[in-house]
């Protein structure tokens, strides 16, 4: 397979430069004045801003913009041959402002030197011909078929959020179910489970973590979590970021893996000229804290740029008596009482009895007489928990770009950061505990002399159970630009790594434990018949366990990709990107525990080696139909062409092509279609067979066919071999609308439809309600197992049985192991409709963004009927909404976000509830002091509000294996109302 891959890579190799130097022939041999100075416009009358991009994309000519420059300007059409200068002279007529030449870029300032223009945070100037927007390879070209949504640096300002993964949140195309800080020991969905380190990712359309590539700078980091199972945006300083695109489309055409929902590309503040300080503090009614600390500094000259940002971020522990629905017991608000059957005092548990050991003594000469009969101490795990750890984390991104002569720029730049995090859990260990007669507190409810089990609750006597741990990542890329007429030739690298250092402290030693049960000594033997800390302190701190573990990936990148025009078309240059790609992959897990054994126990768990991706794509544009052909209805038709091959060394080839068009009419309108295939790799952990990944896990779940309402169930977890790559077919279809006469307001909606194939099923996720749902799942029940099959699961080293339940009381066993045995087709619309303008002097925003899922019909399995599962607990709702307003006066900005999600149904109880909508409000309210000399000038104070009116998430039973909680983590915040105020000072 090496030998076939290494020859692979140089056909690849040797293809692609083939291409960019016969794409770019036509360029090399055209005269290098008329290929450089005359260009067609057909521009309409448009923003400035808008104006001066087009322009920049179509001359190729670089040009440096301070947005504030162009605010509230409009620039008139422009149609016919010109030269750049012509062009651009065309555009800023009566504008007030001028083109000045700074070594190879056009940068624009005031036509009068001395007057100062507005600057705000976040108004850095940005690059607008050399801009390679997301979904695309053609420089200054967009995905034809799709709308981009951007997240600009100003919004980012104005949305008053302190980290990266806030500001995707909020994000309505973004789900919260899978790997984000709450869910990751709130819940066991959508792969919460793989997010030992407590991070937060993109989940686009709710098709999974795993379905959403994230970039920065076009570029994939180092993932996180268990194998890689995601991009960690808790890892990114937002102070970095100068603005965040996100394509809601499928783009594995362009991308390769992952992109099957789409992408999110986080464009960093690489041409930063000045400098902007931070401080931030922040806290939700005082049970949450929130801190944080950042400097970006920038310089920009002849010949080039650099870049320096540094980010410290802290924010504290979420107690669990803080939020009153953050408990097991949910009577109070409509559920049942969950809480947990150990706590201590324990349980004697005895001939299949119960017997509540009773408080206020400590378990000397205790006799069966004082036991309750038929009576069982029960304790809310939640109690002396977290909901959210505390997370401290630092990042540094440098980045720099030099221009060796007018036509060769070099770029570096590099992320690095540290995150570390601390949680107060619930223990992941409890199991009812054998005490032989030989102890010297044993108690015998029945008078057997047998040994007993006790159910006790080690968390009183050892403290809490403490997740602690440490992400560490670094990521670097370069770049290596040459100009040859209108064609631009790259070769870039990189490397990432993220290492993921995750820990369980306070955890029982089974093997110490047993030793000290066996003890016969009541001075040094363990009691679990009385109440807390009843044993003596040294034995207490004998059997302490913990376990740790060190997950590291790594990923190297190599690339050569050319861009230009080919030819001239009528309705405009026909253009191409083609490149090669190379990526190499690895994940290793080493394990360390003291739990079950007499010392420390280490483990190199076995996943597959390196994997090697090589990769060809082409992508084309073609300009069909332009505005001078004066064609009837059509003002601007434009075909766009991609295709892209990839190989991977351990499961073999995968094409994908897509196919978009923007068709512009007249009065403003543009409509959008694309098709195309996307795919996604099997994780390392999708892959991953043997000991460590297989799991047999005997539980109670809800059975409606049961006389009793409950049935005890064998779960088989794990992976099965063969695991291929999950497929999806992705359709869009949308409108955007810019009236003429109404400069600033903007329409858009696009229809989309994903046929996702081959998912590689996690029924874990899914596993309370696989009795629950029978037609869905019945070829991965075995309602009829014989003895013997159950006997042999329960011999095994892999059982699990922490509900203790005898292998005489199964009834069914259940296949719940990882296949490629899923389907689903999901559609629904994304809309954005909003207006942007100066009114008096002022300048004033309001709009709606928003998604609608029609729904997401789920096939669990080949042969079982398809079930909408849409507005459904662990699913994508089918309505979130963000509407928003600003307004700025003189000196003052503020800015309103109305965050709207739908009701939906909770499936994962019998009878199902329903559950209420959820709606809050964000404030930021901010003040510029006045330009004075000194230490004032450039300052800003920002005071922001998020869930303004304090607004608990509406209850939902939230049920898992280990515990229960009132909220659903995936939907909604537990933080409340938390208020900031932020110090920046801009230079």
């Amino acid at each position: 397979m090496q030998h076939h891959t290494t020859l692979l890579r140089r056909g690849l190799m040797a293809t692609v430069a083939g291409l960019v130097l016969a794409a770019a022939a036509p360029a090399l041999a055209a005269p290098p004045l008329l290929q450089a100075e005359h260009q067609t416009y057909d521009l309409p009358a448009q923003p400035l801003g808008e104006a001066l991009g087009a322009a920049a994309r179509i001359s190729g000519r670089q040009v440096v913009v301070a947005s504030p420059l162009v605010r509230g300007k409009t620039a008139p059409a422009l149609s016919g041959r010109y030269t750049a200068d012509q062009a651009y002279a065309a555009l800023l007529s009566g504008s007030g402002l001028k083109l000045v030449r700074v070594g190879a870029t056009l940068v624009l300032k005031p036509a009068d030197e001395t007057a100062p223009g507005e600057v705000r945070a976040g108004d850095e100037p940005e690059s607008l011909a050399e801009v390679v927007v997301t979904g695309s390879r053609i420089r200054g070209a967009g995905p034809a078929g799709a709308n981009i949504i951007a997240i600009s640096r100003q919004d980012i300002e104005a949305s008053g959020l302190a980290s990266t993964q806030e500001i995707l949140q909020a994000l309505p195309q973004n789900y919260a179910g899978g790997a984000s800080e709450g869910a990751a020991s709130l819940s066991n969905r959508n792969g919460a489970l793989y997010n030992g380190g407590y991070g937060t990712g993109v989940n686009l359309r709710g098709l999974g973590n795993t379905s959403t590539l994230v970039l920065i700078n076009g570029d994939r980091p180092a993932m996180g979590g268990l194998a890689g199972s995601f991009a960690d945006l808790s890892l990114i300083p937002s102070t970095a970021v100068q603005r965040v695109e996100v394509l809601a489309d499928g783009a594995s055409a362009i991308y390769g893996s992952d992109a099957v929902a789409g992408v999110v590309n986080l464009v960093m503040r690489d041409r930063m000229d000045g400098g902007e300080a931070r401080l931030r503090f922040g806290s939700a009614d005082g049970d949450l804290s929130q801190g944080q600390a950042a400097l970006i500094i920038g310089k920009v000259w002849d010949q080039g740029n650099v870049t320096l940002a540094y980010e410290a971020l802290r924010r504290g522990r979420l107690a669990a008596e803080d939020r009153d629905y953050a408990r097991e017991d949910l009577r109070p608000f409509g559920g049942l009482d969950r809480r947990s059957n150990y706590a201590s005092p324990g349980t004697i548990v005895a001939g299949g009895r119960y017997f509540a050991i009773p408080a206020g003594q400590n378990g000397a000469g205790l006799g069966p007489a004082r036991l309750a009969p038929d009576q069982i101490n029960r304790r809310d795990a939640r109690l002396g928990t977290d909901i959210l750890p505390r997370q401290t984390s630092q990042s540094l991104y440098v980045s720099g770009g030099y221009d060796i002569d007018a036509d060769t720029t070099i770029t570096a730049r590099l992320l690095a950061a540290d995150r570390r995090y601390d949680l107060r859990g619930i223990p992941v260990w409890a199991s009812a505990v054998s005490v032989p007669v030989t102890n010297p507190f044993y108690v015998d409810p029945l008078g057997t002399r047998l040994p007993v089990r006790v159910l006790y609750r080690f968390a009183e006597d050892l403290g809490a159970e403490r997740d602690r741990g440490h992400v560490r990542a670094v990521n670097t890329g370069a770049e290596l630009t040459r100009r040859i007429g209108a064609w631009s030739l790259t070769a870039s690298g990189g490397y990432g790594r993220q290492n993921d250092a995750m820990g369980l402290q306070n955890m029982v030693n089974t093997y110490r434990l047993g030793l000290a049960l066996a003890d016969t000594n009541p001075v040094t033997a363990y009691n679990l018949f009385g109440g807390p800390r009843a044993t003596n302190p040294s034995t207490i701190e004998s059997i302490r366990g913990w376990s740790k573990s060190n997950g590291v990936y790594t990923v190297w990148t190599a690339g050569l990709k050319g861009d230009g025009d080919l030819l001239e078309l009528p309705g405009g240059p026909l253009k191409l990107a083609v490149g090669y790609e190379h990526r190499s992959e690895r994940y290793r897990l080493t394990s360390s525990s003291y739990q079950t054994t007499a010392n420390q126990r280490v483990v190199q768990t076995a996943f597959p080696g390196a994997r090697k991706i090589e990769a060809l794509y082409a992508e084309l544009r073609a300009p069909l139909i332009g505005e001078r052909q004066q064609t009837p209805g059509v003002r601007r038709l434009e075909l766009s062409l991609a295709g892209r091959l990839e190989d991977y060394s351990d499961f073999g080839r995968t094409t994908n092509p897509k196919v978009g068009f923007d068709w512009a009419t007249f009065g403003g309108l543009t409509v959008k279609g694309s098709y195309g295939a996307s795919f996604r790799a099997p994780s390392f952990q999708d892959q991953r067979i043997g000991p460590g990944q297989i799991q047999y896990f005997p539980y109670a779940v809800v059975d409606p066919r049961s006389p009793t309402g409950m049935t005890n169930v064998l779960f088989l977890l794990g992976n099965t071999p063969g695991i291929g790559p999950e497929r999806a077919k992705t359709w869009t279809a949308g409108v955007e609308w810019k009236p003429p006469g109404a400069p600033g307001v903007r329409i858009a909606a696009t229809y989309y439809r994903v046929d996702y194939r081959d998912r590689i099923g996690a029924l874990n996720a899914d596993a309370l309600n696989m009795l629950i749902n029978r037609d869905l799942y019945a070829s991965q029940l075995n309602e009829a197992p014989t003895a013997a099959e159950i006997a042999e699961y329960y011999a095994s080293p892999y059982l699990s049985n922490t509900s203790n339940i005898a292998a005489g009381d199964i009834k069914i066993i259940a296949n719940a192991r990882n296949q490629n045995l899923s389907s689903m087709v999901q559609d629904g619309i994304d809309f954005d409709a909003g207006w942007q303008g100066d009114l008096a002097g002022e300048r004033i925003g309001l709009g709606v963004s928003g998604a609608y899922t029609f729904r997401v019909d789920k096939r669990y399995t080949a042969g079982a009927p398809s079930v909408d599962v849409a507005d459904s607990v662990g699913n994508p709702l089918k309505l979130r909404l963000r509407g928003r307003a600003n307004w700025s006066r003189g000196l003052w900005d503020f800015a309103a976000a109305l965050n709207h999600s739908g009701g939906y149904v909770n499936q994962t109880v019998t009878p199902n509830r329903s559950v209420s909508s959820w709606t809050t409000l964000d404030l930021n309210v901010a003040v510029r002091l006045p330009p004075t000399p000194g230490l004032l000038k450039g300052l800003r104070l920002a005071l922001s509000v998020t869930n303004l009116f304090d607004k608990d998430p509406p209850f939902v039973e939230s049920v898992t294996p280990s515990s229960a909680i009132g909220f659903d983590v995936d939907n909604a915040s537990p933080i409340g109302r938390l208020a900031a105020l932020t110090v920046t000072r801009s230079w």
